[in-house]
């Protein structure tokens, strides 16, 4: 739905279904984003999902909530780094700036990992920053993670996102 929507800025997606009634929570980090951009977003998205989910006797409710701190979110700062790649801001540059927002956000560490033709380099190459505590070893650890992909005119790269939250 993120691809055809066009939507950036969305942690997570949560869908309660109970017996005549479809509940779609949008958990965005900036929500102006979508009501702002186009003046009939939600109605637009609700009639898409109802075509798309082929529902006609169950009644379909979209609610968008707002996450606090959104760059403490990793779907997030993936979204925020994959654009800076694609509008050719320095891959370093690009990590740094994404570990000085997640510290505003109260995190107790972030491990940023960018693997691929980093700044067009023939030869593929992974390169990591740490900033803090990232005990990936202990399992009571609270890490959120997410891996995206993005395409920049070199070629694809991946993005790993490691935020310790709190824990052990």
């Amino acid at each position: 739905m993120k691809t055809s929507s066009g939507v950036e800025g969305i942690a997570r997606i949560e869908i309660q279904k109970r017996i005549d009634l479809i509940q779609i929570i949008i958990y965005m980090g900036f929500p102006k984003i979508l009501i702002e951009s186009r003046s009939r977003g939600i109605e637009e998205l609700q009639m898409n999902l109802q075509k798309e989910f082929n529902y006609v006797n169950r009644k379909l409710n979209i609610a968008i909530t707002r996450i606090e701190k959104p760059y403490g979110n990793p779907n997030i700062l993936v979204e925020f780094i994959a654009g800076q790649l694609k509008n050719r801001v320095s891959f370093r540059k690009a990590m740094k700036k994404a570990i000085e927002l997640t510290e505003q956000a109260d995190t107790k560490g972030i491990q940023v990992q960018i693997a691929g033709r980093i700044d067009g380099k023939e030869i593929a190459r992974v390169e990591w920053i740490r900033e803090g505590r990232v005990p990936l070893q202990a399992i009571r650890a609270k890490i959120d993670y997410c891996s995206y992909t993005v395409r920049t005119i070199y070629g694809i790269l991946g993005i790993k996102i490691w935020i310790f939250i709190e824990g052990e």
